[in-house]
């Protein structure tokens, strides 16, 4: 069982979890912006390029954070 879920968190997401979706919907938000909130089909491969992109900042910091944590 999930330490969120046991700790009471309500969407039962771990902390990474939930900035990763929260990056997820920053961005779909963003898309649908932009594009007057309608995705065709041929918008869907830059979509995801634009969540992946998203999902990788939210990674990154996370490693970029344990290196700054382990050099101390």
């Amino acid at each position: 069982m999930d330490d969120a879920y046991v700790v009471g968190d309500p969407d039962g997401l771990t902390p990474l979890q939930a900035e990763i979706r929260d990056a997820v919907a920053r961005e779909l938000h963003a898309q649908f912006a932009l594009r007057a909130d309608r995705l065709d089909l041929a918008d869907l491969p830059e979509v995801a390029y634009q969540v992946t992109r998203r999902v990788d900042e939210v990674l990154s910091g996370i490693s970029s954070r344990r290196r700054t944590s382990a050099d101390r």
